[in-house]
């Protein structure tokens, strides 16, 4: 038997081709849907009446389109709770990039006594949950007056051990000879990081900045024990909890789910469109130890 007749025995028909290509995309359109419904039930329950959700709680399209629960939203404050998480979540996330970046570029490039010390020390306190960690912060913001005030709920949060570990890892892949031709032409430490390094680590600025706005946007317990008394500093997480246990005798699952549209689509627009810089930021932290 020839060479070309033994591979066209050995290769699958396309018959068979086109099936296995039919089951595979069968296959991954019915995940991509399984985990797209939730999310579009909770988008069009938001624009249901409260009796049809009573009625058909699952039901994907609604009989009669309503904005009822976004109306009942913009009465309960949530302008002012959407204001908080942007404006928390804004300074979170340029102060992690500069403060990650400073300490990220000085673990990478100076070399001091002790510095992997440091480093190990840095790599430890990812270890350690963060629920283990809110007593004792409350403690000391409580002593520092921050308690019910915006530094409280900013200043823990203006530098992370996981900002500074990405950052050294993108900043130990790139070349030093681009920094060193810098600083012949006369370029101090300080300006070599800012018009030099940090422009090149666009990728890992980019990931670090969803990174932390995310986890800014997203955060509950931090805002849950900080704010005890000042309502005008809920943050949306937060807003939606009262929203859930504190509007009347039943619940108002077209305003909460409203709420829940509020707090996601924004980070979700945001991955959508630096999703590219996110993944190629991550490989970059990934490739050298």
């Amino acid at each position: 038997m020839s060479a070309g007749a033994m591979a066209k025995v050995g290769s699958p028909s396309p018959v068979w081709r086109r099936v296995r290509t039919v089951l595979s995309y069968g296959l991954l359109i019915l995940l991509a849907l399984t985990f797209i419904y939730p999310f579009l039930l909770a988008l069009t329950t938001s624009f249901k009446t409260l009796p049809e959700i009573n009625a058909d709680p699952v039901g994907l399209i609604p009989s009669m389109w309503t904005t009822e629960g976004y109306a009942r939203l913009i009465g309960l404050n949530v302008g002012r709770w959407f204001f908080n998480s942007a404006f928390i979540a804004v300074i979170v996330t340029v102060s992690n990039v500069i403060f990650a970046g400073l300490a990220g570029y000085a673990l990478s490039r100076i070399k001091f006594p002790g510095s992997n010390a440091v480093f190990l020390a840095l790599l430890g306190t990812m270890m350690i949950p963060g629920i283990v960690l809110l007593i004792p912060m409350f403690m000391v913001l409580r002593l520092l007056g921050m308690v019910d005030a915006y530094t409280g709920l900013i200043v823990p949060k203006m530098v992370t051990a996981f900002g500074i570990f990405l950052m050294k890892q993108f900043f130990e892949s790139m070349p030093v000879e681009i920094e060193e031709a810098a600083r012949i032409d006369g370029a101090s430490r300080l300006d070599t990081f800012f018009r030099v390094a940090l422009p090149l680590a666009q990728p890992a600025v980019i990931a670090l900045v969803i990174f932390s706005f995310q986890g800014s946007w997203n955060d509950f317990m931090h805002p849950l024990i900080v704010i005890t008394t000042n309502t005008e500093l809920y943050t949306l997480p937060l807003g939606l909890a009262f929203l859930r246990g504190g509007i009347g005798q039943n619940l108002q699952w077209n305003a909460l789910l409203a709420g829940s549209m509020l707090t996601t689509l924004p980070m979700a627009l945001i991955f959508l469109f630096f999703q590219r810089y996110f993944i190629e930021g991550i490989s970059y932290g990934g490739v050298k130890g």
